[in-house]
C-alpha cells in the first residue's frame, strides 16, 4: 500500500489543522492506520492509531483530548484533526499502515508502510 500525507502547515498556538492520508494500492479496510511524528533531533514517536473499521482509537498521552483520528474507508483516507495546538507539536507527521491482523504496537516497529511526511509548525 502507498500512503500520501497532506495538510501540514504553519499555525499559531491554540489553532487547528487537519491532516489527511490517502492510501492506494491495497485493500484499505484491511489495515490498521496510524500517525507518528518526528521533531528535529528526536526519534519518531507514536501519535494515534485507528482500527480497520474505525471502532477503536488509540492516542499518545501527549495528544489525548486534543487530537482525533478518523477514517473513511470508502475514500481510502485517514485523518488527524489537531486542535489546541502547542509549539511542542511542531514536527513532521507521518501516516503509517499495518495489517489489521497484527497486534497493536505503539511504535514504529508496529507499522510496515509509511507515507512521506508533512510538516506542522506551531508558533507561540
Amino acid at each position: 500500500v502507498q500512503l500520501q500525507a497532506s495538510g501540514g502547515g504553519s499555525v499559531q498556538a491554540g489553532g487547528s489543522l487537519r491532516l489527511s492520508c490517502a492510501a492506494s494500492g491495497g485493500a484499505f479496510s484491511s489495515y490498521r492506520m496510524g500517525w507518528f511524528r518526528q521533531a528535529p533531533g528526536k526519534e519518531r514517536e507514536f501519535v494515534a492509531a485507528i482500527s480497520w473499521g474505525g471502532a477503536s482509537t488509540y492516542y499518545a498521552d501527549s495528544v489525548k483530548g486534543r487530537f482525533t483520528i478518523s477514517r473513511v474507508n470508502a475514500k481510502n483516507t485517514v485523518y488527524l484533526q489537531m486542535n489546541s495546538l502547542k509549539p511542542e507539536d511542531t514536527a513532521v507527521y507521518y501516516c503509517a499502515a499495518v495489517s489489521k491482523n497484527r497486534p497493536l504496537i505503539r511504535a514504529t516497529a508496529g507499522f510496515d508502510y509509511w507515507g512521506q511526511g508533512t510538516l506542522v509548525t506551531v508558533s507561540s
